[in-house]
């Protein structure tokens, strides 16, 4: 991020406390990024990532800090702010889609399985645009060293993560064949095995069951995040108001 005289918004004397524990912090973020597998894993991340930005507002209560801090650097960490709200529209949207899924599972709606399917390509398209834009922030300004930008990088790295793990790979043809068989009973071959179709349907119901929990709580998680970053755009401005 720019700032007066081209100067760095960088690190305080190593005495401060807070910057062990901001050099902890992104040093632990960055040795996970390429760690998290399933919903939950994104959790432990999110919370890393607030737990930074709560640092970095220590670092602008000092007044050395204070007068270095530019427009410029405000306005570049606003686009960070509205890329976070972004992907937080993107859970909330992948939250309620799954939870009509499941109500159209249990209820064999056909209708409801289409919506959802149809929804799910818009979410996809939606989710390949802030990607696209996540990129585009992160080519323009990663030569900068600063703490700021350093925090910023890993943040782009956690939300793009995400945004990749939700928007998944195309659905295989036996998840289509099993989903097909729930909705169409009728039009199953006679020498099904019945018991074999009801466990079959009890994990897939089970498995999106587990998955709403965890959606859920990587939404509340984000919403964390974003209030902190929220908080640290007010000291910003603050500061560049007085």
């Amino acid at each position: 991020m720019a700032l007066h005289h081209g100067r760095s918004l960088s690190f305080p004397s190593s005495s401060h406390p807070a910057v062990s524990q901001f050099e902890d912090n992104l040093s632990r973020l960055r040795s996970s990024e390429a760690t998290c597998s399933s919903l939950s894993s994104f959790n432990g991340k999110i919370n890393g990532l607030r737990k930074l930005y709560e640092s970095i507002d220590d670092f602008l209560l000092l007044s050395h800090i204070q007068q270095i801090v530019s427009e410029e650097c405000v306005n570049d960490y606003i686009k960070l702010l509205d890329a976070c709200s972004s992907v937080k529209d993107v859970i909330s949207l992948a939250k309620e889609d799954l939870r009509d899924l499941l109500s159209a599972v249990r209820r064999k709606d056909v209708q409801g399985i289409n919506a959802y399917l149809s929804s799910r390509k818009k979410s996809k398209k939606m989710i390949q645009k802030c990607l696209k834009n996540l990129r585009r922030n992160t080519s323009a300004t990663c030569d900068n060293g600063s703490i700021l930008k350093d925090a910023e990088s890993v943040a782009i790295s956690m939300l793009e993560s995400l945004l990749s793990y939700v928007l998944g790979t195309k659905v295989h043809e036996s998840k289509r064949s099993l989903l097909s068989k729930l909705m169409h009973s009728k039009k199953d071959s006679a020498d099904e095995n019945e018991f074999n179709k009801v466990e079959s349907f009890l994990q897939l119901n089970q498995e999106n069951e587990l998955m709403d929990s965890d959606i859920q709580v990587v939404e509340e998680d984000l919403e964390s995040i974003f209030r902190q970053l929220i908080k640290t755009r007010v000291s910003l401005l603050n500061i560049l108001n007085n």
